[in-house]
């Protein structure tokens, strides 16, 4: 069920129409005409998307547990080509291959600065959307998007659904380990088994975990987390993953506990989980009123995490664009599905009914 036409948050005086998401009321987006993005801003760029993706987090809002505006444009994860940029763009050009992610890093700001650019005091309120579009409108190009140092037409299908993971779930897993604060030899439990926890899998291997237990009950996520990493596999949930953990780890726990769902059940979990003097890297957005924190106290756990920064693990020689480029990594395995921009609707839905663990969008060429 797609309905062409305006979208009635962009309708002012534009001539040239494209092709973009909308989320319209729970458990429905359709797809509209919208006008072409513009440069507004002198650091501005124009990116005709060639892939985009569903987001876990997108299913808050999709299944009516989240709020979002009716009539919003939606997607926060892509990689196109940059199509036009504004005046003050020195490092990037038309032509240029790019990832788009979800934050955005004005690169000067006390917390970009820190390296914390998901917290960029210089963000647009609603920058997050419109990646779900056959065209999108970048702020901050120099800083917040990550060119890749390829021809996307001389690398694989398979290269392009890796990078396109960088854009969020990739880095977002990443975090989760490095906020869990992995060493060679820990032991990590991941909590999560969508793209993200799956990601966590990988990153906790790439930072040196020798034992990675990952918490999944569907088959099909389980033997991506195998591939992942993914020493030890435990299905069960609440407190009988609990018990499971507890006994797996001679009653100490976890050094390294990674939540990537936000849940009650699963942060609660993660928190029970983690041995005296661990740590816990939080990703999942929260959807839990409160947290003892007093018990975290008496036993010394350490509680870290928050929304990824996605330059800072992406760029660099030692970076994870580099790393897939190079065929080290290839976190695109997560992408079990694919749909075109018109079966939107479809896309959301394999990934509501677990058809998907994540499903791509085949936007451009």
């Amino acid at each position: 069920m797609f309905r062409h036409g305006p979208c009635p948050l962009h309708t002012q005086g534009k001539e040239s129409w494209v092709k973009a998401a909308v989320f319209a009321e729970p458990h429905h987006i359709e797809v509209h005409d919208v006008p072409m993005p513009q440069i507004v801003k002198p650091g501005d760029a124009i990116i005709r998307v060639i892939k985009a993706c569903v987001c876990g987090s997108d299913l808050w809002w999709f299944r009516g547990i989240g709020q979002r505006q009716h009539g919003s444009l939606t997607g926060h994860e892509a990689i196109g080509i940059i199509e036009e940029v504004g005046p003050d763009v020195r490092t990037l050009k038309p032509g240029d291959f790019v990832i788009a992610p979800f934050t955005h890093c004005c690169g000067a700001c006390a917390a970009c600065r820190a390296g914390f650019e998901s917290n960029c005091f210089n963000a647009e309120p609603g920058g997050n959307a419109g990646y779900q579009a056959e065209y999108m409108r970048a702020y901050s190009a120099d800083t917040a998007l990550v060119k890749v140092p390829a021809d996307p037409k001389e690398l694989s299908e398979d290269t392009i659904a890796s990078l396109l993971t960088v854009a969020d779930v990739m880095c977002t897993g990443f975090h989760a380990a490095k906020c869990a604060n992995i060493r060679p030899g820990s032991t990590a439990v991941v909590f999560g088994d969508g793209g993200v926890g799956l990601c966590g899998v990988l990153s906790a291997k790439l930072q040196g975990a020798e034992r990675i237990i990952a918490m999944s009950r569907h088959e099909d996520r389980q033997r991506v987390a195998r591939a992942f990493g993914a020493t030890d596999i435990v299905p069960e949930r609440g407190d009988e993953a609990v018990a499971k953990v507890m006994d797996m780890t001679d009653g100490v726990g976890a050094d390294c506990v990674l939540e990537c769902v936000g849940t009650a059940q699963s942060t609660l979990s993660a928190l029970a989980v983690a041995r005296p003097g661990g740590t816990i890297g939080r990703v999942g957005v929260p959807h839990i009123d409160s947290i003892d924190v007093n018990n975290l106290f008496w036993r010394n756990v350490t509680l870290s995490g928050g929304p990824a920064s996605v330059t800072p693990y992406a760029n660099g020689e030692n970076g994870l664009v580099a790393k897939i480029i190079n065929g080290d990594i290839q976190p695109g395995r997560i992408f079990t599905a694919n749909f075109d921009l018109d079966h939107v609707q479809d896309a959301y839905e394999a990934m509501d009914e677990r058809r998907a663990i994540k499903s791509m969008l085949s936007i451009g060429a």
